[in-house]
């Protein structure tokens, strides 16, 4: 890793640090095959997907109240929905021994349970089709000998992530469970917050992959990970809104009850509990750090554009700005018309848009030795 904090002189032949070449290859000797290196970004690509329609499809689930229609967890057989009518009968007969059937959902019909069913099992489903398409072909380069050394604990330790998530989900379901009508919000932003970090890992390997960069942690890295951080505190605290149904209320904008800085912000006690059990006070939270993000990233970009250096990461700081601004409107004609699921599934799909741009715009300024040089020698 190098430290740089002022501007460089140009580099015409950039060079690969000894560690970065042993990511790319086994040996370390030389580069990663460019087959093998397009055969894992497809792999990584396809995965990278499949956790944005999960993570989407979970959105799905909490927006229509579903998260509760499977009682147990069953890792392996549960892969299998009901087949028979005494199946579904069974399941639901479960389903009603919980509150949230005697207090929310009291006289439901079968059918209406299969709806709720049917999402929550399409979310259980989906982790364990990532599970299958991450592990299968990671056998396959294995054997291969597709995969560089270096990068195998990084992908064991993608695989050991995605089993965790699935546990904290059920953790994450059985807050609701018992004395709850809903899951607890932050066992909700907590399964939300690593799925995304699951997604950004993903993300992280697969723009290295196959390419010799050498890692400077200058001023744009710094700022651009500043920003990364703001971003990812956004999505928790919006995570936090869908947790106790934030979105439900005050739906008007700029103000919040005929005020900017609506009264009530601090009702509950102890005052910490307002930052995460205040409908009120979640909503401003994350009203604000809407604001931050796209502030910040607006700033980031007139920044470079003055900084000496600063063009080859100019483009990417411009399209998160724009991503950021874009998503802000989305957020508010979200919250105009109370959160509509189609809205409220646009407005989460946009969040994890601006996450991947601002994660992709602080790689880039990570390996900006590699590509101001490749910048300069382009030109």
């Amino acid at each position: 890793m190098r430290l740089s904090w002022g501007p460089e002189p140009a580099i015409t032949a950039p060079m690969a640090t000894e560690a970065a070449q042993s990511l790319e290859s086994p040996s370390g000797a030389s580069a990663m095959a460019p087959r093998h290196a397009r055969a894992l970004r497809i792999w990584l690509g396809v995965i990278a997907f499949l956790i944005v329609a999960m993570i989407l499809v979970g959105g799905a689930t909490r927006l229509t109240d579903s998260g509760l229609s499977i009682t147990e967890w069953q890792p392996i057989m549960g892969a299998i929905p009901p087949l028979s009518q005494a199946d579904w009968q069974e399941a639901f007969e479960a389903y009603k021994q919980i509150p949230e059937y005697s207090q929310v959902n009291q006289g439901m019909s079968l059918e209406g349970f299969k709806t709720i069913y049917w999402w929550e099992w399409a979310h259980r489903f989906l982790g364990r089709f990532i599970g299958l398409v991450f592990f299968v072909p990671f056998v396959c380069f294995w054997l291969a000998g597709t995969i560089p050394r270096p990068l195998m604990p990084k992908l064991i330790g993608l695989f050991v992530l995605g089993g965790l998530q699935g546990a904290l989900g059920w953790y994450m379901v059985k807050s609701g469970l018992v004395d709850r009508v809903d899951v607890s919000q932050y066992r909700l932003t907590a399964h939300f917050g690593v799925a995304m970090l699951i997604f950004g890992y993903t993300l992280w390997l697969l723009f290295g992959l196959g390419r010799n960069t050498q890692t400077r942690i200058g001023a744009p890295a710094i700022v651009g990970g500043l920003v990364l951080g703001i971003v990812f505190v956004q999505l928790l605290a919006g995570a936090l809104v869908a947790g106790i149904d934030g979105g439900l209320g005050f739906n008007t904008w700029p103000l919040m009850n005929g005020a900017f800085i609506p009264n009530g912000l601090g009702e509950a006690s102890p005052w910490y509990l307002n930052l995460f059990e205040n409908p009120l006070t979640v909503q401003f939270d994350h009203r604000m750090l809407g604001y931050a993000v796209v502030v910040a990233t607006i700033l980031q970009a007139m920044w470079l554009a003055m900084k000496r250096g600063g063009a080859a990461f100019f483009g990417s700081a411009v399209t998160l700005a724009v991503l950021s601004l874009l998503q802000a409107t989305l957020g508010v004609w979200t919250l105009l018309l109370a959160v509509p699921i189609e809205l409220g599934l646009a407005h989460q799909a946009g969040a994890i848009l601006v996450f991947a741009a601002a994660l992709y715009h602080f790689w880039l300024t990570t390996r900006g030795t590699s590509v101001e040089a490749q910048t300069a020698a382009s030109a």
